[in-house]
């Protein structure tokens, strides 16, 4: 569904929402007090500015004798659009890839994100936002996460810089589960993850996030992401960039075995520091 399209449907479930609620002789915090959300959250939905959750729309359907019209409409029009427009592609295809190469310079990947650690990231860019919204999308990380888990997974190779595991995401308890999470993945032989220290110095795509995607049958494609956009990528010659300097990434880092252990001594770090809060 294009991004017109998908707005559109936001704006009808909002529009039939505002009829219906009016009809009922609602306020829009009448309404929240019902399905346990705000006043202001429910007109983010009549607006299009927030995708309505499943629950919510079933507790509507509920509030204002709707006969399941809500749930039906989000099953139908909402549902199949989990991520935001700039990502959506791209999280197809990484569904259908069979090689996955990530350069995180300063986040965890979210396919080896923990749901502890992904909920602190939403509430950092996100600090006003309700519940019911950040834990909408730490399922759909968690969701996500799951490629790696299933017996069809794609090899899975992360570059990850050290900054990556020295900022505290979380508190320090969160991130030691987070780097154990990380630790387990490699140990499972589920990913394979090298650490580009910072001794490393100057590298390729500095503060540049990029997925390099191999498929069986079509040319590979690098996706890289800045702020609140993406950019999905499959010039041969950009893609051969690409790739020779992720080759130079994977020089500069530390071994396999080397992050590892690194991985595990911070993780310790950071639970000594958590027992001593």
């Amino acid at each position: 569904m294009a991004n017109g399209s998908r707005q559109a449907a936001w704006e009808f479930f909002g529009t039939e929402l505002k009829r219906r609620r009016e009809e009922a002789g609602f306020t829009q915090s009448d309404l929240g007090s019902r399905v346990f959300v705000s006043g202001g959250y429910i007109g983010q939905f009549e607006q299009a500015i927030r995708k309505p959750q499943l629950d919510v729309a079933q507790r509507i359907d509920g509030v204002l004798q709707t006969k399941g019209f809500f749930e039906r409409l989000w099953r139908k029009l909402i549902k199949e659009q989990p991520y935001t427009e700039y990502f959506a592609h791209a999280a197809e295809l990484e569904r259908l890839a069979m090689k996955l190469c990530e350069h995180a310079p300063a986040v965890v990947p979210g396919l080896l994100q923990t749901a502890e650690y992904a909920r602190a990231i939403y509430l950092s860019s996100n600090p006003l936002a309700a519940d019911e919204y950040i834990e909408e999308m730490v399922r759909l990380r968690m969701d996500r996460a799951q490629l790696l888990k299933d017996a069809t997974r794609p090899v899975y190779w992360a570059v990850l810089h050290e900054t990556v595991l020295r900022v505290p995401v979380g508190g320090p308890a969160a991130m030691a589960r987070q780097l154990d999470h990380i630790a387990a993945m490699i140990r499972e032989r589920k990913a394979l993850v090298q650490v580009l220290p910072f001794s490393a110095g100057p590298h390729p795509q500095m503060g540049k996030m990029m997925t390099l995607m191999e498929f069986e049958d079509a040319p590979p494609t690098v996706y890289t992401e800045g702020v609140l956009s993406g950019n999905l990528l499959d010039d041969p010659a950009v893609v051969k960039g690409a790739q020779a300097d992720y080759d130079l990434l994977r020089a500069a880092a530390l071994s396999p075995e080397a992050s590892l252990a690194l991985i595990e001594s911070v993780a310790e770090d950071y639970r000594r520091c958590a027992s001593t809060t």
